[in-house]
C-alpha cells in the first residue's frame, strides 16, 4: 500500500514546477491553476506562498493495522451521538460537524482579546492521479475556535467520487478531516474544499498576575499537558538540572517564576534553524529554531508542575502556560519563545492551526506532535496518485 506522509509547514511554491519534473512528477488542471495564479498574485504576506505538495515517501503499512485504525469510524464529537462509521458524503449533517464551541476561558475577565482581524482559508485536498487509485483514504487538519480565534465554514466543494467524508475531534487541540474514495480514475479531478473564515483577535497581557498561582490540583484533561510528549522530554537528566536551577532563584510569585523559565530558554538557545530535534539537545547544543524553544520552554515548565503546551500557526510555533486566581479560575498565557520578546501576551494574527503537542491520530501507531496530512491509496497500474493538500489564505 503505498503512501505518501506530509511535513508541517509545506513547501513555497516556487519550488514546485522545480521539484515535481525532479521526481518524474507532473501538475496538471485545477493544481497547475493555483500554483500559477498563486505565483502571479503573491502579495507582502510572507507566509502567502505556501501550498502542501507531497514528497513522495513509500513506507508500507500493514492492511491490518490500517482497517483497526479506521475501524472504530470518524464521528464528530459535537453531534448528537457518535456514527459507527463515516457519514455519507455531502450530507446535511456535514457543516455541523464542523462547528466548535468556544473555549469557556472567554467568559473570564483576566484575559483581554483586542483588534480582531479576519481572514480567509481554502483548506482541503485536490486528486489529479496519473494512475487509477482505489481504497482511497486522506486526512488533513482544520482550524477550530479558541478564546483568541472564530471559526465559521463559509463554503465547501465536495466531489460525488468523494465517497464519506468526516470531521472528528483529536484530545488536546485540533481538528482533522477524514475521507475515503473507492475508485478514482487515471485523469480524474476530484477534491474536497473547505473555505474558512478565520478572525483572530491580539491578547492583551495581564494587568494583575501576583495572586495567579501554579495548579496544586490539576483535573485529568489538564494532566495531559504535564507529561511528556514527542521531542518534549522533561523528565530527561538535563532538564531535570535546569528545573532544579531555575527552581533555586528567589522569586516573587509564580507568575516571575515561569518569566525565569522563559528570560532562561532565550538567554541558552541560540535561533538556528534545523532538522527537529529533542528539547534536551536544544539546551545541550545551544541552538534550535521556534520549535525546539517552544519545546524546551514547555519541557522546563512540566518538569516544573506547570501545564504547558505548544501552539501551531503556519509556519511559527509558541508555547502557552496555565495559571490559576485565587478563586479557581484558570488561564492559558501565551509567550513568544523565539522571536520578538512578548510573555504573557501575543501580537499574532496568522491562524491557530492546533494548540497541543501529544496526539493520537487514526493513521498512525506512534502519537505525534503535531498533526499533518496524510494520504493512501492502492495502485492499479504504474503512475502516481499526485495527490495536492491545499492551504491557502485567499482574499
Amino acid at each position: 500500500m503505498p503512501m505518501h506522509h506530509f511535513g508541517r509547514f509545506g513547501i513555497r511554491i516556487e519550488s514546485v514546477i522545480r521539484a515535481y519534473p525532479k521526481r518524474g512528477l507532473t501538475l496538471s488542471g485545477e493544481a497547475e491553476k493555483i500554483v500559477k495564479n498563486r505565483l502571479a498574485s503573491k502579495g507582502s504576506d510572507p507566509f502567502s506562498d505556501r501550498l502542501f505538495i507531497p514528497n513522495p515517501i513509500y513506507p508500507m503499512i500493514d492492511r491490518r493495522q490500517f482497517i483497526a485504525s479506521s475501524a472504530f469510524g470518524f464521528a464528530s464529537s459535537l453531534g448528537s451521538s457518535f456514527a459507527p462509521s463515516f457519514a455519507v458524503a455531502q450530507t446535511a449533517d456535514s457543516q455541523s460537524q464542523l462547528e466548535t464551541e468556544p473555549d469557556s476561558e472567554t467568559a473570564l475577565s483576566r484575559i483581554e482579546y483586542a483588534s480582531p482581524q479576519i481572514q480567509n482559508w481554502r483548506i482541503g485536498l485536490l486528486l489529479e492521479p496519473s494512475v487509477t487509485c482505489a481504497d482511497v483514504f486522506a486526512t488533513f487538519p482544520i482550524p477550530i475556535e479558541w478564546p483568541e480565534q472564530k471559526v465559521t465554514l463559509t463554503n465547501q466543494v465536495v466531489d460525488p467520487l468523494v465517497t464519506a467524508w468526516e470531521a472528528k475531534d483529536l484530545a488536546g487541540g485540533a481538528k482533522q478531516i477524514a475521507l475515503r474514495m473507492r475508485h478514482v480514475p487515471a485523469g480524474a479531478s476530484v477534491s474536497l474544499i473547505l473555505t474558512f473564515q478565520v478572525e483572530r483577535s491580539r491578547i492583551l497581557g495581564p494587568d494583575k498576575t501576583d495572586d495567579l498561582v501554579i495548579p496544586t490540583r490539576p483535573d485529568r484533561d489538564m494532566r495531559m499537558y504535564l507529561g511528556t510528549s514527542p521531542h518534549i522530554d522533561s523528565g530527561h537528566s538535563s532538564i531535570r538540572a535546569a528545573s532544579r536551577e531555575l527552581a533555586e532563584l528567589e522569586a516573587e510569585n509564580d507568575w516571575q517564576r515561569i518569566e525565569q523559565i522563559y528570560d532562561f530558554v532565550r538567554e541558552k538557545v541560540q535561533y538556528v534553524e534545523g532538522p527537529i530535534k529533542d528539547a534536551s539537545d536544544a539546551l545541550r547544543e545551544g541552538k534550535g529554531d521556534c520549535e525546539e524553544m517552544t519545546s524546551l520552554f514547555v519541557a522546563l515548565c512540566r518538569n516544573a508542575k506547570i501545564p504547558a503546551r505548544m501552539v501551531w500557526i503556519p509556519d511559527h510555533a509558541y508555547p502557552e502556560f496555565y495559571l490559576e486566581d485565587g478563586e479557581g479560575n484558570g488561564y492559558w498565557f501565551p509567550c513568544q519563545a523565539a522571536g520578538t520578546r512578548q510573555f504573557g501576551k501575543m501580537d499574532e494574527y496568522r491562524p491557530i492551526l492546533q494548540k497541543g503537542d501529544n496526539f493520537k491520530v487514526p493513521e498512525k501507531r506512534a502519537r505525534v506532535r503535531y498533526v499533518s496530512e496524510y494520504f493512501k491509496c492502492n495502485k492499479v497500474g504504474k503512475g502516481n496518485p499526485n495527490p495536492v493538500f491545499i492551504r491557502e489564505q485567499t482574499e
